[in-house]
This record gives structure tokens, sequence and C-alpha cells, in this order.
């Protein structure tokens, strides 16, 4: 009779998930590359897809600033140096090659996707990052998260498929902008929707209860990792779930390195962790940040070994480092130590304690799924277990766009002007 009701509780979990439109099993689902049998419906002239103004969160999001080459934001800006794109580079700098590292995902993505279509014919670029004040104010060119393309015989019978390709390729907004081109652009390293969320490398290391080190992707739920609680206190939490799990995509992670002792936290831009300006107020003072705004001379928490308890240490360098596998491990305190630096488990939003509220369902979940499988038979790993962005992640993003769009002081209709 128990098995009975354990049964027939977990259908009933994953029903009410189901009518909610959200997947019970595994699966990547969101953002994930499928092929598209169907035949491509070309865009139309002067359409963009999505349907909003290209600076909102439901395309490539806000103007974060322009980018020189003195800024300290050129780090954000890569080189694409693809042999099957041909950059038109007029202003013979090589800036037409230089953007971030989405849209060089992107745009190197629809090169495939180009000599696919058409085979002899190459993607063109005819504009990318502008570094000499060409484009409107608060062009996305001038943070190297645009480029106008069109393909390399200048075939503009093509341009409308073209405008399809780089939709399925992935570039958040595209428009059919002009007879000449079309432009594409991409949301910001550290937005909303820029990744999955915040992940650590799977090769980065946690410390159990039981004294061990485990690789975070080896963590099984349940697991008793090193946490912080409210109060700044170290504390083992179970590990709950993986926001995200992805063991085949290359991504670019930030290295915060610090000094006396020297500990190296690796992270996504978007990722949050504590820091502090200064000593003069351990927690109170403490605040989150994304790692891609975390600066030299701020202070981050570390685990003393000895006193078993956080110290504040100088941040001594940031760099940047491109690792394959990526996971997003929540803990019941929303907090982590990994490789002994104390981080929190969200990301996306820049607020630690909105986000530990938002999750409080999830923990709810977790509790309520232990106390029915108790160890023997199912666990809580198996039915909580989702290959891929967790579908509460989703939720959460859907509403966030969703509001913050709603919101948003940009038109819905066709913007002025767009590159």
């Amino acid at each position: 009779m128990q098995t009975l009701m354990r049964f027939m509780l977990t259908a009933f979990v994953c029903v009410s998930l189901a009518s909610s439109g959200l997947a019970c099993g595994p699966g990547r689902g969101f953002g994930k590359n499928r092929r598209h049998p169907k035949k491509l419906t070309p865009l139309a002239y002067k359409q963009f897809i999505p349907n909003v103004a290209e600076k909102t969160l439901g395309a490539s999001g806000r103007y974060e600033g322009k980018i020189t080459r003195n800024s300290e934001r050129f780090k954000e800006l890569t080189p694409n140096y693809n042999p099957d794109i041909i950059f038109k580079d007029e202003e013979n700098t090589s800036a037409d090659r230089l953007m971030t590292q989405r849209c060089k995902d992107k745009l190197n993505s629809l090169a495939i996707s180009v000599m696919n279509q058409w085979p002899g014919v190459k993607l063109r670029v005819t504009e990318g990052w502008d570094e000499d004040g060409n484009h409107f104010d608060e062009s996305l060119h001038y943070e190297g998260r645009a480029v106008d393309i069109t393909t390399s015989d200048r075939d503009k019978s093509k341009y409308g498929t073209l405008s399809r390709l780089a939709v399925e390729a992935g570039f958040d907004w595209v428009y059919y902008e002009s007879k000449a081109h079309i432009h594409c652009s991409v949301k910001a390293e550290n937005s909303v929707a820029a990744k999955s969320g915040g992940c650590f490398p799977g090769a980065a290391f946690v410390s159990l209860q039981d004294g061990r080190r485990k690789r975070i992707s080896d963590l099984r739920v349940g697991d008793k990792v090193l946490a912080a609680d409210s109060q700044g206190n170290l504390v083992y939490s179970d590990f709950i779930m993986f926001m995200d799990q992805d063991v085949n995509t290359s991504r670019v992670f930030y290295v915060i390195e610090t000094q006396e002792p020297m500990r190296r936290l690796t992270l996504t831009a978007a990722h949050l962790l504590f820091v502090l300006d200064n000593r003069t107020d351990l927690f109170g003072g403490m605040r989150a940040a994304f790692a891609s705004s975390v600066k030299p001379g701020q202070m981050v928490l570390v685990a003393d070994d000895l006193r078993a308890q956080l110290k504040a240490v100088t941040v001594q360098r940031i760099y940047t480092e491109e690792h394959r596998s990526s996971f997003a491990p929540v803990t019941e305190q929303g907090t982590i130590v990994v490789d002994q630096v104390l981080a929190s488990c969200y990301a996306v939003i820049e607020d630690h304690a909105w986000a530990h509220w938002a999750f409080a369902p999830v923990r709810w979940s977790y509790r309520f799924v232990s106390y029915l499988f108790p160890i023997g038979g199912a666990t809580a790993n198996d039915v909580l277990k989702s290959d891929g962005i967790h579908w509460f992640s989703k939720l959460l993003y859907q509403i966030g766009t969703w509001v913050l769009d709603s919101h948003s002081l940009h038109p819905l209709g066709l913007p002025i002007n767009s590159s």
C-alpha cells in the first residue's frame, strides 16, 4: 500500500508539471539545436524576429555602453578568424572581426548553415564592432553584439532566407533591415538569457561533510556540501539539483584569482558571488555581484580551513578561460563553496535574496520528495534529476521576460532605427 501511494503521488507531481507545459523527464529543450526538415520560411523585407524592439529583454536586451580599445570591457571582445566567413573590413583595422563570444558562436553556426543551404556560397559580414562612431547612439555595434550580413555572392534574392537561417542559428534579434544587408544582434554575456544562467565548470571542486572533495559534475542529490548560512557561518547544505548541466558545450568563464591565500574561482559572467569593498563589516557589507563586474582590489570570501570560518581575501587579478562542460548546482542554503571560495547558487538577476526566495518551491519539493522516497527504492535524485536546463529555471526566465518587456519603455512595434 505504501508503495502504491508513493507511485500515485509521483504520478500526480508529473501530471501537474506536464499540465503546466513543463517536462518531467530529461531533455535540454530550451535553446537546443534541432534539425529543421521543414521548408524554411524567408523573412519579409523589414520584418524582424522576435516581434519586439531590439533592445528589450525579449530580444537582445538593453544597451550597456560603448566599448573602445582602451576601455576595461575591451576584453569582452574576441576576434573571429573563421575561414568560412568573409569580413569586408573596409576600415582595414579588423574591427569587423571583433565581437562578443555569443555573437561569435551564433555567427559561426550561421556560416555552416549558409554553406549547407547554398554550396559554394559563404557568409559575408559587412559591419561588426564599430569603433569609429558610424552608427546611431546606443547601437549594439558599439558593444560587438551586432553584425550586418549578406551572402558572398551578394544575391539579394537570398536575403530573406538568410534572415531565416540567422533566426535558426540562434541570434537573439534578426531584422531584414535593407535591400543591402541583414542586421543581427545578441544579448550581452551577462544578460538574462545570454546563457542558460550561471555555471561552474564540471571540474571545479566542492567539499563534502565527510571530508572528501568532489567534482561538481559528480554531485548527487542529497550530497551535503560546504556552504554558508545567512549569518555567514560555514554549514553543510543538501545539494538539491542542477539548474543546468551541459557536458558538451565550451563556454567562456571568468577566473577570479585571490592573493594570500591564492584561490581561483571559475564561473560564467552572469553568475553571482559575494564581494566586499572593505573589511570593516565582513557580512553587513557583503553583497552579491556578477562575476563580470568584480574588480581587482575588491574582496571575496574564502573558507579558512584552520578556523572553519569565512575569511575576506583581496582579488588580485581577473581573466577568462574556455572550458568544456558547465554545471549550475543549487543547495538548500542557496550558497556553495567552490574551490574554497563562497559563491551564490544563482545567476542572471543581481539580487541573491530575491533569487533564493524565488526558488523556495524547489526547496519545498526537495523536502517533500526526500520524505516520500527515503533511502532505498526510488530516491530524490531519480525524481528531481533533469538533464539540461531545469524546467523551473525556464519558467522563471519566461516570467521575468514577460514582466520586464511589458514594462519596457521601448515600443513593441517597428523600431525607429535598429543598427
